[in-house]
Parts: C-alpha cells; sequence; structure tokens
C-alpha cells in the first residue's frame, strides 16, 4: 500500500494513517491527548534546537532517516550541555511512498527516542505531489543542568581539541549506496549521550561541543574559531579515519576532514583535563576511538583554523566551498 494525497486530506484516511502508524509507534500521555499543541512542564535553563532531514536513500547501513531525525537533534541538544527530553516532529511524505517505509522510519524513531531518554510530543503530517520521497523535520527541548556552560564562544586559547572518533563514515556510507558500491562502511548514525554525559560526571569543564555533520570537521572548527576569535591548529596524523573509509575517499579524491558524520563531536576543554576527557570517552561506547586532534590559539591573520601535515609542513582548513554531498542528513 501506498501514500495518496488522501492521507493528507484531514480525514479518514489521515485518521487511519495516524491510527495504523503514528498511534501504533509513538503512543504517550501527551501525545494520545491529540490536541493542538502539547503542554509541559520544564523549569531552569532551556535549550531549544530544530532539523530537517532529507537524505537520499531512506534506508541505509547503519540506519535510516528515521533513525537520523531524532539523532541528529538529540546530538545538537547534547552538544549545548542539555538533557534532552522532548521532541516534535513534522512529516513531508510524497505520493507514492510505500506505507512499509513510512513505519519502518516510524518505528525508528520511536526505538532510538526510547533509547535516548525522550518522549514525541507533537507532531504533523502533509502528503505531497513527489514520487515517492519523505522529509523529516525534528525540533527538541533539553534542560541544562546547572553549572553547565557550553558554548563555541568559550573555547580559549591552550584548550584542547578531541575528536569522538572515526571522520567519515556517514559521508562515506550514503555514498556508497548511491553508486550502489559494495562495502563493510557503516554510517555512525547515534545519539551521542554516554560521551557527553561521561565527560560531565567525570567533573570536565567542557568549554565547547560541537556535533560534526555537514561540512565536516574542518568547517566545523573555523564555525568555532570565528565564534570564540581564537585560531586552532590540529595534527593530521592524529586525526582518526578508519582504513576503509581511508581508502574510500583516497579513490574518490575525498578529503575527510570535510566529509559529514552524524555521531562525531568535537569538544575543546582545557589542556590540563585534556587526557583525562579523552580517558573518559574512551570508556564508551560511541566515543572508544576519541583522541586529542589540536589546540586553541591566540587569533592571527588570514585563515583561523591550519593542519600540521605527516611530513611536516602546514596547509590552511578552510571551511568547505561550495558542495559538498547533498542530502546526506
Amino acid at each position: 500500500m501506498k501514500i495518496t494525497m488522501a492521507h493528507g486530506s484531514g480525514g479518514r484516511s489521515s485518521q487511519e494513517l495516524m491510527e495504523r502508524i503514528f498511534g501504533k509507534y509513538f503512543s504517550n500521555e501527551i501525545l494520545d491527548k491529540m490536541e493542538d499543541g502539547a503542554v509541559i512542564e520544564m523549569e531552569g535553563r532551556l535549550a531549544v534546537s530544530t532539523d530537517t532531514f532529507v537524505v537520499t536513500p531512506l534506508v541505509f547501513k547503519g540506519g535510516d532517516i528515521g533513525k537520523l531525525s531524532v539523532c541528529g537533534t538529540v546530538n545538537d541538544l547534547l552538544v549545548m550541555g542539555a538533557e534532552p527530553k522532548y521532541l516534535t516532529c513534522g512529516f513531508i511524505l510524497e505520493e507514492g511512498l510505500e506505507l512499509d517505509m513510512l513505519e519502518k522510519a516510524v518505528a525508528s524513531m520511536a526505538a532510538e527516542a526510547e533509547k535516548a531518554g525522550v518522549t514525541i510530543i507533537a507532531g504533523d503530517t502533509k502528503v505531497v505531489n513527489g514520487a515517492g520521497g519523505m522529509y523529516i523535520n525534528t525540533s527538541g527541548i533539553g534542560i541544562i543542568p546547572e553549572g553547565r556552560n557550553v558554548s563555541a564562544a568559550l573555547a580559549e586559547p591552550g584548550d584542547a581539541v578531541i575528536l569522538s572518533g572515526n571522520l567519515g563514515d556517514h559521508h562515506a556510507c550514503i555514498l556508497s549506496a548511491r553508486m550502489e558500491l559494495e562495502n563493510g562502511i557503516e554510517s555512525d548514525c547515534a545519539c551521542l549521550g554516554d560521551v557527553t554525559r561521561a565527560l560531565f560526571h567525570a567533573g570536565i569543564d567542557v568549554h565547547t561541543m560541537r556535533d560534526v555533520t555537514r561540512g565536516g570537521l574542518g568547517t566545523v572548527l573555523n564555525e568555532i574559531a570565528a565564534t570564540s576569535k581564537t585560531a586552532i591548529e590540529i595534527d593530521e596524523e592524529k586525526i582518526p579515519v578508519s582504513d576503509e573509509v581511508k581508502g574510500f575517499a583516497d579513490i574518490l579524491g575525498l578529503d575527510p576532514v570535510y566529509m559529514g558524520n552524524e555521531g562525531k563531536i568535537a569538544v575543546i576543554v582545557p589542556a590540563e583535563q585534556a587526557e583525562q576527557a579523552e580517558k573518559a570517552m574512551k570508556a564508551t561506547d560511541h566515543g572508544k576511538d576519541a583522541k586529542i586532534i589540536g589546540r586553541v590559539t591566540e587569533a592571527r591573520e588570514g585563515a583561523p583554523v591550519s593542519i600540521r601535515t605527516r611530513l611536516g609542513g602546514t596547509r590552511v582548513l578552510d571551511m568547505l566551498y561550495g558542495e559538498g554531498l547533498p542530502r546526506i542528513c
């Protein structure tokens, strides 16, 4: 069975879709009221984020658009130092989408939300003309515990830069699927609460965290440097990349520092806490390949981010220019 325009009419077909798929997986005491909005009680500082997911293909090794839509927004909250609590979701479904595909995505969302400890409290569905595609928007709310203050503006000279794991897995996975290449590369799509909580539980004074998604590490570090008015230097030989992704990137002429990820974060902490932070991250499932890769320095003229090459030279690591890989998230 496929999605038809009738499923977006607001009538019986819409109601059947709600009951058959969304109600089956998203049922909770807030959402089940089926009102125009959710009423929740929260205290303290809040972090709020929203993201829209347009990945192609909809299903890939290691995940699908449903899992991705939860992980992406949950991670945006986590890197602000927040504990994610609630999500909303909006679906744009193209006519012709297989209901089995929709159900797979919704089931993945429900499973990942439960794993991340968040509740889906509101949603919306629209049906449009198309060729069987699907797009999902998720918005999230989290509470920032007392004493946490994480911001790109807080990176300062002398700080260490730590990467939570191997670069390029998601980018290589999606591109492999599109090119119909058979390999063992899987997306790193994951919620990273185990990594962020390990840092805070270890007493690390986390200055900055950013998830390394579109534009890759190079773009993220340039954004941090610009916001904090600093410069950043990283060491090429310390950047973790799996052998399979490195081989894939070499063949296609890709640079892992610009490849997208969906389960990696860059963390900036005081230099004296760097080894302790790296150890805490390595003790988690999603941070086991964490590595200290560089340092924050005083601002300087010219490009703010540089990379020391394996040959001992230095090159500018600018922001991604032009189009990298469209529709990876």
